[in-house]
């Protein structure tokens, strides 16, 4: 029973991961062993034996196979480092990411941030800057700010009906595409955000942990492709708007040209 105990023992002190485990193992062991090997309780000698039994077995059969798992460990350790994930190619890849985070984001971030703003006078100026704000909190500042800038809707007695429908559809389509931008516009710059994190985990990455970069990176380009068809979709019901006002336009002309011709035959029938 004791040498089964004690293969049974050394199979586990081998299979043990960690330092901390063998340190268990270790201490469990001698309790079980003093248990299954009990010293007489008559002699004080006996028990001196018997712990020392056991811290021979310790010191010889279980040290020579701690002796083996870190030998094994060490070789493990030494084909990751040099053949699987190199060390000097890791840490070279590292470098390259932080030069390059360095020699580029400034530039691209100076690129995103310069002001293009053009507009000189007070009303189209704070119009200007509602409309490239990045916010999505402000949409009645925006809605002030544009009908300072463009005037609002005339009055019934001082145009047609046909004027006031088109008037107001075309500034509710302005109205639509600047909130769709200032809502693109503050999405981008969580994408960048985003992007800018991604750059600095790379540069701190973990051997194996690419994969799940990747994933993240493939995530944030879909969603940036996602702000673009919509940003699209906003471009393309502008050009609708734009192509039912000419037409309406048309349909205008030709009202009033059978206006015309209706008050162009009372008039001969007159005469």
């Amino acid at each position: 029973m004791t040498i089964a105990f004690f293969l049974m023992f050394s199979w586990l002190m081998v299979t043990a991961q960690t330092r901390r485990k063998v340190v268990a193992l270790t201490l469990v062991g001698t309790v079980a062993a003093t248990l299954i090997a009990p010293p007489p309780v008559m002699a004080q000698g006996s028990l001196t034996g018997a712990i020392q039994a056991v811290l021979n077995v310790i010191n010889g059969a279980i040290q020579t196979a701690l002796n083996l798992v870190n030998a094994v460990r060490a070789a493990v350790r030494s084909l990751y480092q040099s053949v699987i994930w190199p060390i000097d190619l890791i840490n070279r890849a590292r470098a390259q990411v932080t030069e390059m985070i360095g020699a580029y984001r400034g530039l691209m971030k100076n690129i995103f941030e310069t002001d293009v703003g053009g507009a000189t006078l007070s009303a189209t100026g704070q119009l200007e800057a509602v409309m490239r704000n990045k916010q999505t909190s402000d949409f009645n500042a925006l809605t002030t700010s544009y009908r300072n800038a463009f005037g609002s809707i005339p009055a019934e007695t001082a145009a047609s009906p046909e004027d006031r429908v088109m008037t107001d559809m075309d500034d509710a389509l302005a109205m639509d595409s600047l909130k769709t931008l200032k809502g693109s516009d503050g999405a981008v710059v969580l994408t960048l955000n985003a992007a800018d994190q991604l750059e600095d985990v790379a540069s701190e990455a973990a051997p194996g942990s690419a994969p799940f970069l990747t994933a993240v990176a493939v995530v944030a380009n879909i969603r940036s492709q996602a702000l673009t068809q919509r940003m699209l979709a906003a471009e393309l019901r502008q050009e609708a708007g734009r192509v039912a006002h000419e037409n309406a336009e048309r349909k205008r002309l030709a009202t009033n040209t059978n206006r015309l011709g209706d008050q162009i035959l009372k008039l001969l029938k007159r005469n």
